[in-house]
């Protein structure tokens, strides 16, 4: 690797795992701004233009197949509502539950490939699955402690962590095993969109009309000017973009490839851990915001299972010679798999 690539590389990772952790993070700017409403998801609108762009380049490629259109078609409303519900929990947990939670993305991913695709998992794979389970579940008992908004925001995000797996497991399908293929690109750019689109009529028909009642006056009572509320929704979109595209380039350049993008997803949970409590402890919503001893234990057992399972899947892969799921928006795998390495990185899933 020339110095060149190598400093690109670096560089990329860096920020895969900064995006990764501001997008939490603004999630919980955004709620105190007054621009989270649960019903009208406005900014969730935002979250899905930035990929929507992607739809700008596939021009040259061959017009796909309407049957596997339609999945895509699918699949995207599917993920739209996993990941309303990931980050409405965000906002009622606060940043540090849904990092614990949300990083675990990665073995829904290997639990649902088990279950949808026949994949196996070795027992040290099975091992780490349990060992991440054991995380979440230590996370939702401490949530229910801390009152009925949070709790509701952990199951929240549970349930929209595995509904996200589940969605990558169904895109791979699309993209691998049926006999319509689509392009990482040409999938991307579908379900971006459409989902894009469909939160755009969502928009018209249940924001627009209650303008002043979801988005006006919960930004006069949070102080939030509309220059503020650009700079925050613009913020959300595009680090969603950049987080879909540093991915893809950590993957094929990064010394490790997927297990190094595995390991990062779990450093970017424990950053979002200690930058919310630095930043909102004490200052915004409740204990869900600060560091406790009984949280730490659950981000280190999550983080732990994660890293493991990521190490594993990495040697199964050079001993196998093909890549089975290996991290959350890893969407290639089988014998007829996107391979990444052959330079297709340019498709963004939303993650």
């Amino acid at each position: 690797m020339s110095f060149m690539s190598s400093s690109n590389a670096y560089f990329s990772a860096f920020l895969y795992l900064l995006s990764g952790v501001c997008q939490p993070l603004i999630m919980t700017v955004c709620k105190q701004a007054g621009l989270a409403d649960p019903v009208a998801q406005f900014y969730m609108f935002f979250y899905y233009l930035g990929p929507a762009l992607v739809v700008l380049t596939i021009g040259s490629e061959p017009i796909p197949a309407k049957m596997a259109v339609l999945k895509a078609c699918g699949i995207a409303f599917f993920d739209i509502i996993a990941q309303a519900l990931n980050y409405t929990g965000a906002g009622l947990a606060g940043s540090t539950v849904f990092a614990v939670i949300y990083s675990s993305v990665t073995i829904w991913v290997a639990v649902c490939s088990r279950f949808i695709l026949g994949r196996t998992l070795n027992w040290v794979q099975w091992l780490a699955v349990w060992i991440v389970f054991g995380g979440l579940a230590l996370t939702t008992l401490q949530s229910a402690e801390m009152g009925g908004e949070v709790k509701t925001g952990a199951f929240l995000v549970v349930l929209g962590s595995a509904m996200h797996a589940g969605s990558y497991v169904f895109s791979e399908a699309i993209m691998t095993h049926d006999k319509d293929q689509l392009s990482v690109r040409q999938n991307t750019a579908i379900q971006s969109f459409l989902a894009a689109a469909a939160l755009g009529v969502w928009q018209s028909i249940y924001t627009f009309p209650r303008w002043q009642q979801v988005v006006i006056e919960p930004m006069k009572e949070a102080g939030t000017t509309w220059w503020t509320a650009t700079i925050i929704m613009s913020g959300f979109g595009f680090a969603n973009l950049v987080h879909s595209l540093a991915f893809y380039h950590t993957l094929k350049h990064y010394p490790g490839g997927a297990t190094s993008a595995g390991v990062m997803k779990g450093l970017q949970a424990v950053i979002v851990f200690v930058f919310t409590h630095i930043l909102f402890c004490g200052r915004v919503g409740g204990e869900e915001m600060c560091f406790t001893p009984q949280k730490s234990l659950a981000l280190v057992t999550v983080v732990t299972g994660v890293v493991l399972f990521a190490i594993e899947t990495e040697k199964v892969t050079k001993i196998s010679g093909y890549d089975r799921i290996e991290t959350d928006e890893t969407p290639t795998s089988g014998q007829n798999r996107i391979n990444v390495n052959d330079g297709d990185i340019s498709g963004l899933m939303v993650v």
